[in-house]
């Protein structure tokens, strides 16, 4: 897939100090590692607890558990934003 992708990052609620509900502090290094690689990201809610999914002309190329991202911070260090990033660039 060439630079520039558009990306769907799609999320669902989760739970933190006893409140579930949408939240995209875990989604900021995720974010910050596709748009620095020249991606454009949008992000939506689901309805699935604890989810992220990464969609690319309509096919998703990367899951995982939101609870399992780094809070906060750039994504740098986040072994599962590599992994996300590697996998959007591998996308058709």
């Amino acid at each position: 897939m060439p630079k520039n992708s558009k990306v769907i990052l799609e999320y669902g609620p989760y739970e933190a100090c006893g409140v579930v509900k949408h939240r995209t502090s875990r989604l900021e290094g995720l974010e910050s590692v596709l748009t620095s690689e020249g991606h454009s990201v949008a992000l939506s809610e689901i309805k699935d607890w604890n989810l992220v999914r990464l969609k690319v002309n309509g096919e998703i190329v990367f899951t995982c558990n939101i609870c399992e991202l780094d809070y906060g911070g750039d994504g740098k260090l986040d072994e599962l934003c590599s992994q996300a990033s590697k996998q959007v660039l591998s996308a058709y």
